[in-house]
């Protein structure tokens, strides 16, 4: 059965610490005259019902954007699974798609296609994934769930577990392949920052 897009809200992942970025808030950096956090919205918000944002710094400039923002509701950044939970929390729909605020050239056909995965495969959740020379590269943090999962969720980051991708392999998540991989080409530092403005 194919999921409307009515029936899936959006979450743009903007609350991590920016560590390898020398500590700055990640999303609010500028990108080709944007900030990456704006790219991304801009991105995901023609693929989804509704839209909004996890941020942990900085929420009344991210608030300027036009949409809702949510602080994680754990302490001490613990990663992008906290966002998911915040997501989740906040979500009014029956389904909540998931992207980094660091990616601003991810597939524009993303959303549908996780939906279709999620789908085909009866799954409560689907996750990107990409081509490794010898195998297939899962992006966790592109992630398609249903709401249902969000206290199962809450009790994985309890017991002290932080990767995305474990939580991903515990979920049974459908795994759906992209064959661009430069779509999810992830800026983490001020240099790779630099270097994708660089005209090719």
């Amino acid at each position: 059965m194919k999921i409307a897009m009515s029936c899936i809200s959006g979450l743009v992942l903007a609350g991590g610490r920016g560590s390898r970025m020398g500590g700055v808030d990640k999303g609010l950096q500028d990108y080709r005259g944007l900030p990456l956090a704006q790219h991304a919205l801009l991105r995901l918000t023609p693929q989804v019902g509704k839209v909004m944002l996890n941020a942990n710094r900085n929420l009344a400039t991210y608030r300027k954007m036009g949409i809702p923002v949510w602080p994680d509701e754990v302490e001490d950044f613990p990663g992008p699974l906290a966002g998911m939970m915040a997501g989740l929390a906040h979500c009014e729909t029956p389904y909540l798609v998931t992207v980094p605020c660091d990616t601003p050239n991810f597939p524009l056909e993303l959303v549908e296609r996780l939906a279709s995965g999620l789908a085909e495969g009866g799954a409560e959740m689907a996750v990107a994934c990409t081509r490794g020379t010898d195998k297939l590269l899962t992006q966790p943090v592109f992630c398609l769930m249903n709401i249902s999962l969000a206290e199962r969720l809450r009790a994985f980051v309890a017991r002290g577990e932080r990767k995305t991708g474990l939580w991903a392999h515990e979920s049974h998540a459908a795994r759906v392949v992209f064959d661009d991989e430069a779509a999810f080409f992830n800026i983490n530092t001020l240099g790779e920052l630099e270097q994708s403005q660089r005209p090719a």
